[in-house]
Order: C-alpha cells, then sequence, then structure tokens
C-alpha cells in the first residue's frame, strides 16, 4: 500500500482530491462547483491517454520510473508538448481547486507543479542521454510544458 502512495498517479488522481475534501470539510468550508470538475476530467484523460499513446509507440512502461521509452514519440499530442502525462496531472489539481474552490488544493497544485518541473528536468537528463540528437532536436520544436509560452 506504501509502495502504491509513492506513485505520482496516487498522490495526484486520489490523494490531492481526499486531502482537500478532508481539509476544506474539517475547516467548514467545503463548496463543490460540479462544473469545474470537466478540468479534473480534461487532466485525468490528457494524462491516461498520454501515457498510451507514448506506450503504444514508443513501447516502454506507463511512466519514466518504470521501463523508459525504446523509442522518441514526437507525434500526436507529444509534437504539442513534451510533458502531455505531467501537464495532466497539474491540469488535474487546478481542477482540484476549481472544483472545490480551495485555496489548500491551489496551494498543493503550486508545490507539486514545481516539483514535476524539477522531475521533468531529470526526465529530460535521461532521455538526452538516451535518444542524444534527435531528443535534443526534438526540445528545439516542441516546448516542455505550452506551445507557444513555455
Amino acid at each position: 500500500m506504501m509502495r502504491w502512495l509513492r506513485r505520482s498517479p496516487a498522490q495526484t488522481f486520489v490523494l490531492v482530491p481526499l486531502a482537500t475534501i478532508a481539509w476544506e470539510w474539517a475547516v467548514g468550508t467545503l463548496h463543490v462547483e460540479l462544473l469545474y470538475a470537466l478540468v479534473m476530467l480534461w487532466g485525468y484523460l490528457q494524462y491516461r491517454l498520454g501515457g498510451r499513446y507514448r506506450t503504444a509507440r514508443g513501447g516502454g512502461g506507463s511512466g519514466l520510473s518504470g521501463a523508459p521509452p525504446e523509442r522518441l514519440v514526437e507525434t500526436g499530442v507529444y509534437a504539442w508538448t513534451r510533458n502531455p502525462m505531467y501537464l495532466g496531472h497539474i491540469i488535474y489539481m487546478i481542477g482540484v481547486a476549481l472544483t472545490f474552490q480551495s485555496l489548500f488544493a491551489a496551494a498543493i497544485a503550486l508545490a507539486r507543479t514545481v516539483w514535476f518541473h524539477f522531475r521533468v528536468r531529470r526526465d529530460e537528463r535521461g532521455l538526452t542521454a538516451r535518444f542524444g540528437e534527435p531528443y535534443i532536436a526534438y526540445t528545439r520544436r516542441v516546448k516542455r510544458w505550452l506551445p507557444g509560452l513555455f
């Protein structure tokens, strides 16, 4: 169980919403804006479908901490952002903050966004070592996070 809780998906998609609900209920400010649950759904689907796409085309496991990809994937959502799965985590957590109108969840989303940024930097070093110049060329064409912004 503890091993499962150390995984990013468990933290993002299970612990963050549960902690938010518990916190907001405990302080008496639990409020739900269901329309924003669509942002949560978007983030989760981006994470899940981006992972399936990468695994189908690049091989390896579902995340870089497991079996790394065997081939560089530069098509589909990976032609727009180098990190659609991590971005899905972030979008989901923004959705949690909006859905529960929670500054607590917003603070978690901000802290985990910084954490994901550093994780991405580490992953990029590994991908550069694994794929070399083709990956470096890819990083010049495709933004790390958002097309046209970052």
